[in-house]
């Protein structure tokens, strides 16, 4: 499972590891967890970086109708993940 680190600005770095990733209408999304086993809360975040910046900018998907569909995605995605809102 891929580990990555953000370094929210004024903040300490958090690392949080990849579920699944996916892109829906050029747009790159990925599931990301604290945890690396088990049960745990996830949070499906949205690239909104340029295709020629080094570093990608994530936020947090919070429009409820863009949260569900992406929801039902990634479960499809991954046979063993149920996505509780």
């Amino acid at each position: 499972m891929e580990k990555i680190t953000f370094n929210p600005e004024g903040e300490a770095p958090v690392d949080f590891f990849v579920l699944e990733q996916t892109t829906v209408a050029g747009v790159n999304y990925i599931l990301v967890t604290e945890e690396e086993e088990g049960d745990g809360e996830a949070l499906i975040l949205k690239d909104l970086s340029d295709m020629e910046e080094k570093e990608s900018l994530y936020e947090i998907v919070s429009d409820e109708t863009e949260l569900k569909a992406l929801a039902d995605i990634f479960e499809n995605l991954m046979e063993d993940v149920e996505i509780i809102e």
